[in-house]
Order: C-alpha cells, then sequence, then structure tokens
C-alpha cells in the first residue's frame, strides 16, 4: 500500500495523522532516531508465518520478537519469522521492509504487542523508506482491532 492510499484510508476514516519525509533508512532504530520519535512510539512491522499462515507482528523500535512467547500466545508450536520471498508479493506497492501495520487491509491477522498499545501515539514506515506516518494510537487500534499481547523483549 502506497502512502498515498494510506492517507485516503486514513483520510476516510477521519483520521488525524502527521508524514515525516526523511532521508532513506532501513532499521526501525535509525528511523526512530532521524525522526526524533522515542523508540518505544516507533512501529515496525514483522512478517510471520503462523500455522503456516501469513500474519503481521507490530512492535516497538526498542524491543524484538519473541519466538517462544508469540508460540504461547497463539498456542502453536509452528511459529516462525517469514522470509522475504514468502511475503514480498502481498504488498506489491511497498518497499521490502517498509509495510505499515493494516495486516487488516492485506487480509492478515495483526499482533500488537502490548508495551506499544500504552503509548499515546504510534508512528510507523508509510511504504517506503523515506516516509512515515504518525497518529493517535487509540485510532490505529480503532481501524487495525489488532491482538494486543506479550510477544516481545527489550533489544
Amino acid at each position: 500500500m502506497p502512502v498515498k492510499r494510506l492517507k485516503e484510508f486514513l483520510d476516510s476514516h477521519n483520521v488525524k495523522y502527521i508524514t515525516i519525509s526523511h532521508s532513506r533508512i532501513f532499521t526501525a532504530e535509525e528511523t526512530a532516531k532521524s525522526a526524533h520519535i522515542p523508540r518505544r512510539e516507533f512501529a515496525k512491522t514483522v512478517i510471520t508465518k503462523i500455522g503456516g499462515k501469513i500474519a503481521m507482528c507490530v512492535l516497538p523500535a526498542s524491543r524484538r520478537v519473541n519466538l517462544d512467547l508469540l508460540k504461547n500466545v497463539v498456542e502453536s508450536c509452528n511459529v516462525a519469522i517469514a522470509n522475504e520471498k514468502e511475503f514480498k508479493d502481498l504488498f506489491p506497492l511497498c518497499e521490502i521492509g517498509a509495510m505499515p501495520p493494516f495486516g487488516n487491509l492485506y487480509g492478515m491477522d495483526v499482533f500488537v504487542d502490548e508495551t506499544l498499545s500504552k503509548g499515546e501515539e504510534i508512528a510507523f514506515n508509510a511504504g517506503s523508506h523515506r516516509e512515515l506516518i504518525m497518529m493517535a494510537y487509540r485510532d490505529f487500534d480503532r481501524l487495525v482491532k489488532p491482538k494486543v499481547t506479550k510477544f516481545s523483549i527489550e533489544i
């Protein structure tokens, strides 16, 4: 979903947001730092396979997915981080690693780490490594309806 389509979706739901353009950066940690956003508010999207089905895990830049915790949450032993070949075609207009955390628009489950849900705002890549969106977490929660749980650990 390119940034234009994402903005249209947010506008159609009367969501207030800001966009921030920045130089091309590839890691969530560097993006948060460059945009002067606390790492706990900058969300990174990690694509996983749960029981053979692709799902999104959304967590703060300051944390990483713990597969054992995720296995307990989804009650499945078949949980792994997906490789790019397994999901790149699902996001044809997005740069790999910059997918916005709106898995519901792609027909996939979205899990949000509880630490991210405690913040007032959420910022995330908007489909490219050059632009991000910041919005109220409550609006994100209302639109995505993620499963909020604990599946990450501090880096």
